[in-house]
């Protein structure tokens, strides 16, 4: 079986600096906001080109502590509305909503997936407060217009970037290109930890500053409180496991981009669409999609092949009864996405073989 990702092989090729990592924290007797922590963030933050960057205990966190920020600031209220791209994973919406705002779904484009800049201005409200564009499958969006529409409305810009570690979009990284950027580290991430965690990124001061004391319980000096904030860290392990992975980031992301142009140069069948790239630092494949109108035969195929895929996403969030509010809005290209997508194993430690054996099984496939 060749595995969508196999976490022990990523974990495995980062030996024997891992362990080390890991063994230094234990005996350091010292396991929350330390050493560890505050040397990757300095090391993420000049990563990303930032200024500052927050650990948080996960990307949806990450996303919350932003916006609760900006309330604090005044800048936003609770019932204030955000723009997300429709076809999201879930926790993006889930982190707007846990900080008292109004996310509005707004459609995608078929061929990169990403947020449509043209759809937007349609979304916008006199309670619109920001734009939460979201780099999916570690494709940046389209910042450009997305930015030039903010400004024109006086709207801010935070980015959903849990799936594009280190992708570049005209020079600047991923995180680096709007107010403000929230991370994941989840395991399988381009930068992935070895549990949950996550970053706030920002050049803003009051935000990062803000960030680290709604995580830490609200907290501005130990058992101070003047904000309700959450109990939102990331932990020295984590830290320590991250520095030792965002060393190897970019090769990582650029072997993920070979595995890719194999996939699209290779793959040669009518029922199958590949994505399509023009600028490639601008995607760092943190998922590889192809799309089917036959996708769960296609995937019950792969299966008996011996290819295990997985589908990011097989339900649209508005489709979800956690979001059932929802489930009447007319979202046809977000649905025709959550419908035809299918992920193909990509990870970098995949062999030309393996990827080879891949692409033979979607050529015979009909």
């Amino acid at each position: 079986m060749i595995k969508y990702f196999e976490l022990q092989r990523v974990s495995d090729s980062f030996e024997p600096e891992l362990s080390e990592a890991i063994n230094r924290v234990i005996k350091s007797g010292w396991y929350i906001q330390g050493n560890e922590n505050a040397k990757f963030e300095s090391r993420f933050a000049e990563y990303c080109g930032a200024k500052y960057c927050v650990g948080t205990g996960n990307g949806m966190d990450a996303l919350t502590l932003i916006f609760m920020a900006y309330q604090q600031l005044g800048i936003m209220q609770p019932g204030d509305e955000v723009i997300v791209p429709a076809n999201t994973c879930i926790a993006t919406i889930i982190g707007v909503l846990r900080a008292g705002l109004k996310p509005i779904l707004c459609e995608p484009c078929w061929d990169t997936c990403n947020i449509n800049p043209e759809k937007i201005e349609e979304c916008i409200t006199s309670r619109t407060r920001a734009i939460l564009p979201v780099h999916l499958y570690g494709r940046c969006a389209d910042m450009d217009p997305i930015l030039a529409i903010a400004h024109r409305y006086h709207l801010k810009v935070v980015e959903d970037v849990a799936q594009a570690h280190g992708a570049v979009y005209k020079g600047k990284h991923a995180g680096h290109l709007g107010d403000a950027a929230a991370f994941s580290f989840y395991p399988s991430k381009n930068l992935g930890a070895l549990g949950d965690g996550g970053a706030v990124v920002t050049d803003d001061e009051e935000v990062a500053s803000l960030a680290r004391s709604l995580g830490n319980y609200g907290s501005s000096a130990k058992y101070i409180h003047p904000y309700q904030g959450i109990n939102s860290r990331l932990d020295e392990l984590q830290a320590a496991v991250l520095s030792v992975k965002l060393s190897r980031l970019d090769a990582n992301n650029e072997r993920r981009r070979t595995i890719a142009r194999l996939y699209i140069d290779g793959i040669h069948n009518s029922l199958l669409t590949l994505p399509q790239v023009d600028e490639w630092e601008q995607h760092v494949f943190h998922i590889f999609p192809i799309f089917s109108p036959v996708r769960d035969r296609l995937q019950a195929y792969l299966t008996e092949m011996g290819i295990q895929t997985l589908i990011h996403y097989p339900i649209p969030p508005h489709k979800q009864g956690a979001l059932s509010e929802y489930s009447s809005l007319d979202l046809p290209v977000t649905e025709r996405i959550h419908r035809e997508v299918l992920s193909l194993p990509l990870s970098p430690q995949m062999s030309d073989e393996e990827v080879g054996q891949v692409i033979a099984a979607l050529n015979r496939f009909e």
